[in-house]
């Protein structure tokens, strides 16, 4: 048997520390061979491709792929290694063209931002060796929407992709401490009925329009009223019809009907703060303006008895004026107290100070 002498005894460390790298790197090799493919859904070109931010579309719903590019939109045109070419604002003109370098107008409108970089792309083709294009919708101007009455921002807002009924009310700010029971969504017959049933389409036949209850609607009552709003669509809020309170109550003043056309006379003095102590509930009244004639009619209420659950509540129509007039001998009867008050805090004063 021979003896392993110390070169030979050394070649088979060597040989041992080989082995042992080979089965170490395999298991690496392996896992950077399935880093470098692409993901699932994704092309080697979609991995290579750097992931810059067009300026100014940071957070905009118009960069998403459903949003479609209409007239008067503004786009920012990137094409990489091509400074020239690159995020200079292209306004869409009425004709749905932009005007780019070397390949002169293109259509936009009715494209999505991904289909236009593919058209782009195409044409770029000529002129340069694969053509990387980004395109982002920066200003919308194409989806406007009126929206209109008694909201708290009245105006006219984008969609900027797609919006619902609330969410459009939401960005008004919301309904006005005075809007109505309804609000009506009007559309353009081009662009499709309001898909609502009771929808109305006008005498001169070019719009539909359909009115929504609005309290269920913004308390989530209703969500099957919560339609996806169209380009040039009209919101209006309703402005909620008025009662007057006046005389002997807390708060004299308007009161809105916002939950509906009427209140009653008990629910109006609640709600302007209830009586004086000087009122003469007795004697109130209601004024109401009748069709055809100049003078209110003039309604006799007797508030003492509807507050004592003798008589019973009266409703208040759209335009009513309660009437709360003062009780004369109450009236003196508060002044004799008051000046009593007034006396003996004048006389606990001089006590004191002697």
């Amino acid at each position: 048997m021979a003896i392993p002498t110390h070169a030979t005894r050394r070649s088979a460390r060597y040989a041992l520390a080989a082995l042992a790298l080979v089965a170490i790197s395999e298991p690496v090799l392996s896992a950077a061979q399935q880093s470098s493919q692409p993901a699932s859904g994704r092309s080697a070109a979609d991995v290579m491709r750097p992931q810059i931010e067009l300026p100014g579309t940071e957070g905009s719903a118009a960069t998403r792929s459903g949003y479609v590019i209409g007239p008067e939109d503004q786009i920012v045109v990137r094409v990489a290694e091509n400074p020239d070419l690159s995020d200079k604002p292209q306004r869409v003109d009425g004709n749905g063209e932009i005007r780019l370098p070397m390949i002169g107008r293109v259509q936009a409108a009715g494209l999505t931002p991904q289909q236009l970089e593919a058209s782009l792309t195409e044409k770029f083709k000529v002129f340069i060796v694969e053509p990387d294009v980004m395109v982002a919708v920066v200003e919308t101007r194409s989806q406007p929407v009126s929206v209109i009455g008694a909201v708290a921002q009245p105006g006219v807002r984008q969609l900027d992709g797609t919006k619902t009924l609330m969410q459009m009310l939401l960005t008004a700010g919301g309904a006005a401490p005075d809007a109505g029971p309804t609000v009506t969504v009007t559309r353009r017959l081009d662009t499709g009925r309001t898909p609502l049933a009771g929808g109305q389409v006008d005498p001169t036949g070019q719009f539909s329009t359909a009115q929504i209850p609005l309290r269920p609607l913004l308390e989530g009552r209703a969500p099957a009223t919560d339609l996806v709003l169209q380009p040039n669509d009209v919101v209006t809020v309703s402005k909620a019809e008025m009662v007057f309170v006046i005389g002997e109550v807390g708060k004299a003043g308007p009161l809105p009907l916002v939950n509906g056309n009427s209140i009653s006379v008990l629910e109006a003095v609640s709600a302007a703060g209830g009586l004086q102590r000087t009122a003469a509930g007795s004697n109130a009244r209601i004024l109401r303006s009748t069709p055809g004639a100049e003078a209110r009619v003039d309604l006799p209420v007797d508030l003492k008895r509807m507050l004592a659950g003798k008589a019973r509540d009266v409703v208040l129509l759209p335009g009513d004026i309660l009437v709360v007039p003062d009780s004369a001998s109450k009236r003196a009867v508060t002044r004799a107290l008051e000046a009593a008050i007034q006396l003996g805090m004048a006389v606990g004063t001089y006590g004191l100070i002697r």
